[in-house]
């Protein structure tokens, strides 16, 4: 049985399933397996976890424990209390007639900031110009309608997982901030900072940039110095805001204390460190990388709110849920009627009554005919049952997103 225990409980004999830690960036491989030596735990209890997850079967077990089944439904339940006020503004225009701006967006902001990262790294004049021209242009798309770069984000290469990462965290920042009704300026500088948020990896040698396997201690203390080389480089960039600097500079930090680079904690942290930090983790846990199988958005909002508190602000995680929706774009749910629907824009008056895209029957075990279907209308009587994993049917949502 698997079950979660805090770090206090951890002894030798136990089988560790899942360390809990995907919030920790650069976490590139899950520690699993029986646990041999105390130092082993003690590591654990360095990197801030506090709680993880192990088969009782395959080692010893604890009565300081809950269930797996138990977490997730607690975490269930906490997702839909989040998501019980109205989600984001309003969409302006249609899906489709933002998707032709969003696509056109989207594939230039990467181009721009891969661009940017190539100059700063050989040394040549930076022009921020174009950087500047893109936020503006990337947060009127967000207020026409939020979903077509959302639906974008979920279309992902996971061998480009740096820029695409990049464009799509400032993307959410942009959802947020107009959720959250931040003034045009703040915002400006938020979407700035999360678009160049990773511009220090450009100091961080490839063999460790780019490793496959799991980072050694020393390797990982190399990996967390990009965030202070992006305060710095920023921070001597002539036409980078303030706001720019903190929001890149404190993307690793934690509210207990654990983050990085100045192991701020708390209210220590900016309101707009701690906002990008729930956006980081977010989009980091979700997509597919080489050596990351990404979650469902919804599995990866029972995770924010899991370590809302020790890791991430909770008041904000909440605020976060509720701009984006209980079943974000790009997520694959289970209707009462046996279809499966990819979601491709929320309801802004009812979370729980998305418009989504259905595809295949689970009780045929089969494809159907490609239909969209607004929840909402009275003409359907159909409700979401739960969100599933795509992999479960072998389904690619990317297919059903474009």
């Amino acid at each position: 049985m698997i079950k979660r225990i805090p770090i206090s409980a951890l002894k030798v004999g136990m089988y560790i399933t899942d360390m809990n830690n995907d919030w920790i960036p650069h976490n590139t491989q899950r520690r699993r397996g029986l646990i041999k030596r105390e130092e082993t735990i003690e590591k654990i209890r360095k990197m801030g976890v506090q709680f993880v997850y192990i088969d009782a079967v395959k080692g010893a077990d604890t009565q300081d424990s809950e269930t797996a089944a138990a977490v997730d439904e607690r975490n269930e339940e906490a997702l839909q209390k989040a998501g019980e006020q109205k989600p984001g503004v309003a969409p302006r225009v249609s899906l489709p007639e933002e998707m032709v701006a969003a696509l056109r967006i989207h594939s230039e902001a990467q181009e721009l900031v891969g661009n940017f990262m190539n100059s700063a790294k050989i040394g040549a004049a930076i022009d921020v110009a174009p950087i500047h021209k893109l936020a503006d242009e990337l947060q009127s798309s967000v207020t026409r309608n939020a979903n077509a770069l959302g639906c974008l984000g979920r279309i992902r290469e996971k061998d480009n997982y740096l820029l695409e990462h990049s464009v799509n965290l400032s993307v959410l920042m942009s959802i947020f901030g107009q959720y959250r009704k931040l003034s045009e300026d703040v915002m400006h500088q938020t979407v700035v900072g999360a678009l160049l948020h990773d511009l220090g990896k450009i100091l961080t040698p490839d063999e460790v940039l780019h490793k496959p396997g799991r980072l050694t201690p020393e390797e990982y203390e190399v990996m967390k110095l990009h965030a202070r080389h992006s305060r710095d480089i920023l921070s001597a960039t002539e036409g980078i805001g303030e706001l720019t600097v903190i929001t890149a500079a404190q993307h690793h930090e934690r509210m207990d204390g654990t983050g990085y680079p100045e192991g701020l904690k708390g209210e220590a942290i900016s309101e707009y460190g701690r906002m990008v930090a729930i956006t980081d983790v977010y989009d980091a846990i979700t997509a597919d990388r080489v050596y990351h199988r990404g979650m469902t958005p919804t599995q990866g909002l029972k995770k924010l709110l899991e370590w809302s508190g020790s890791h991430l602000d909770p008041a904000l995680v909440r605020q976060f849920i509720r701009c984006i929706g209980l079943y974000p774009v790009g997520s694959l749910v289970l209707l009462d009627s046996g279809r499966l629907g990819v979601v491709v824009e929320i309801n802004e008056e009812d979370q729980r009554l998305p418009i989504v895209r259905v595809m295949y029957h689970t009780k045929f075990r089969m494809p159907i005919t490609l239909t969209t279907i607004d929840l909402s209308k009275p003409s359907s009587q159909d409700r979401i049952l739960r969100s599933v994993d795509p992999d479960e049917y072998r389904i690619d949502v990317r297919k059903f997103l474009s």
